[in-house]
């Protein structure tokens, strides 16, 4: 990998999504917005010093890896992506914690915030928790969609169309909490369709 950071927009089934990478993983994901110039001005407000990827160039095998896994993801494929190399370094370290939790949870599944903290050794920082996730730089990968508040609330969500995204995130993976049928199973608002694109 280069020793600075670069970023690259890409399609996927639910939009153009944008990811940035540095010498020692990937630093940053965002989901999709009305269009590719919103996606590269959040990206840099990210990652002020990032350059976008020529397109004439290819892209090291494990930036169009994780890429292809991003979209096979989004597709309903089961990939949890935990095997994907982040750099979460300048987050604090218990965003860090946090990030390491959130990352084990897979594709159907959902934890609450109480739970995160709990398991932190932390039970009444579930705000906090909630704090490290609205910071999360890397949404998806590390999957904060899959964390809801207390009673399958959904809590909140910074990308791109807010609640919403994290429902259709939920939604294509058919999540489920516990033994519980799928969120979505008697909501026909939630049915997926790849081709709708999110609120931006």
């Amino acid at each position: 990998m280069s020793t600075m950071v670069h970023y690259t927009i890409f399609d996927t089934p639910i939009g153009q999504c944008v990811l940035a990478w540095g010498p020692n993983g990937i630093v940053g994901f965002r989901l999709p917005m009305d269009n590719e110039s919103q996606l590269r001005h959040a990206m840099l407000a990210q990652q002020p010093h990032a350059v976008e990827w020529r397109q004439n160039v290819p892209l090291d095998p494990e930036i169009s890896g994780a890429i292809a896994r991003i979209r096979n993801l989004l597709s309903g494929e089961r990939d949890d992506l935990r095997t994907l190399v982040i750099d979460l370094s300048p987050a604090k370290d218990f965003h860090r914690r946090v990030y390491a939790i959130t990352r084990n949870i897979l594709p159907g599944e959902t934890r609450t915030y109480g739970e995160i903290a709990a398991e932190l050794g932390e039970p009444g920082a579930a705000r906090a928790v909630g704090a490290a996730l609205g910071a999360n730089p890397i949404p998806v990968i590390v999957p904060c969609h899959r964390v809801l508040a207390a009673g399958g609330r959904s809590g909140g969500f910074t990308a791109p169309g807010g609640v919403e995204t994290k429902f259709r995130l939920l939604s294509i993976e058919r999540a489920r909490i516990g033994n519980s049928p799928t969120l979505f199973d008697d909501d026909e608002a939630f049915v997926l369709d790849v081709r709708k694109r999110p609120a931006g």
